[in-house]
């Protein structure tokens, strides 16, 4: 028989999903919803208030199982199992706070670590609401302390799943109630020291949720500990760029590099691991919309400085690669590419340069930007360019020389 010859009672329609709840659940503003629907509502959707009343619900709030609510619906599926209406079944029990603790505790002991570790990210694996719970159990603590000891002992036991961990749980760094991630220095050299990992384990995954953890760390870390990173931190930063890795993972560790750029020292070691070249090689190999914003940030950053301006002009695709991402990409990529144009001619706009910038289409770009719908700054930078160096492109038969007289009076 059809199943929708049978007509659903309200009462069993969740109003979130609305669909036939299979584990209804009672908030504290006295509305039934199904599980799922209300926990994805509230932990994944991050909302704080009541889907039907509009009354608060803070996402910590209780849940009560409506058992009588269940019973009824399944009694109803039985009935009517000659339409085709299946059974619901008893749902599993959610799990509880204390246990989750006792997990997180039993993960300080080396005896039970690996078999710990595995639990915990089936755990995590369920839903949001379980990586709440061991966030605030202590989870961040724990597996920092793991993975620095790992380190310290050169181990790899369970530094996989640890590190997976830590990926699943990526969106609630931060939440933590104390002890957070950024306050354990040795993390930073741990999780460097993963990013060298070749031919063990699965290095592809290790090496990505590597990178996770350090953009998280890099986030929140104080700028005193940012001073004291070493030349082996970029260097293992660029070659994993340079030797290619998930998408996922390389905009990780684009971040990493943007996090740590405001400090001179950095720049330096950077340029001085190849940084600019690598990032050229990477957004020729991935044009990506957010790949191609985070490596012109950095390349900003890096062409404040002589050396990183150099590695970008001995690239034969550098100034070339940059023009091409003006007016293609974004107004953020729009924002980074003028302005490495703007440093690159102000403080290395040699002869040769400034021909090059010809021969690429940089200057024709330019008297596009004056044309496009772009913010006012960007506008004002590229026409102060193009004044610049007017009588040095004025004469070239690759510019029309009517338009750029136009834009630069």
């Amino acid at each position: 028989m059809d199943s929708s010859m049978v007509e659903v009672p309200e009462f069993f329609i969740c109003p979130i999903s609305l669909q036939i709840m299979k584990d209804p659940v009672t908030t504290i503003s006295g509305i039934t919803y199904d599980r799922e629907s209300i926990e994805y509502w509230l932990f994944k959707n991050h909302n704080t208030i009541c889907p039907v009343t509009k009354q608060p619900l803070p996402r910590d709030s209780d849940l009560t199982p409506n058992h009588t609510l269940r019973r009824l619906i399944q009694a109803w599926c039985t009935v009517n199992a000659a339409y085709g209406i299946d059974r619901i079944p008893t749902p599993k029990p959610p799990l509880s706070k204390f246990y989750v603790l006792n997990l997180v505790r039993d993960l300080w002991l080396p005896n039970l670590q690996l078999k710990t570790l595995q639990k915990l990210e089936g755990i995590a694996v369920e839903n949001d609401r379980n990586k709440i719970y061991l966030v605030e159990a202590g989870i961040v603590k724990a597996l920092t302390s793991f993975i620095v000891s790992c380190h310290r002992k050169r181990k790899t036991d369970g530094l996989e799943e640890a590190l997976s961990l830590f990926y699943l749980i990526r969106g609630l760094l931060g939440q933590e109630k104390a002890a957070p991630l950024s306050e354990n220095e040795e993390i930073m050299d741990s999780l460097t020291w993963v990013l060298g990992f070749d031919g063990v384990l699965d290095h592809v995954a290790l090496k990505m949720h590597a990178a996770y953890a350090l953009k998280e760390v890099t986030k929140k870390t104080n700028s005193s500990t940012l001073a004291k990173l070493k030349p082996e931190f970029f260097n293992k930063i660029v070659r994993v760029l340079r030797e290619g890795s998930s998408q996922q993972g390389i905009n990780a560790l684009l971040h990493v590099i943007l996090n740590t750029c405001p400090r001179g020292r950095n720049r330096i070691m950077m340029i001085e691991a190849g940084a600019v070249f690598e990032l050229i090689e990477l957004e020729l190999r991935i044009p990506e919309k957010k790949t191609t914003e985070l490596i012109l940030g950095i390349l900003y950053h890096l062409c404040s400085c002589a050396d990183g301006r150099a590695q970008l002009l001995n690239h034969a695709a550098g100034i070339a690669v940059i023009t091409r991402r003006i007016l293609k990409v974004s107004n953020t990529a729009d924002d980074r590419a003028i302005l490495i144009i703007a440093l690159t001619c102000k403080y290395s706009g040699t002869n040769g340069v400034l021909q090059e910038m010809l021969r690429v289409g940089t200057v024709v770009k330019l008297c596009m930007v004056l044309q496009a719908d772009c913010a006012s700054y960007l506008k004002d930078k590229a026409k102060g360019i193009l004044r610049t160096h007017f009588d040095v492109w004025k004469d070239s038969p690759c510019i029309d020389l009517p338009t750029l007289t136009r834009y630069t009076r």
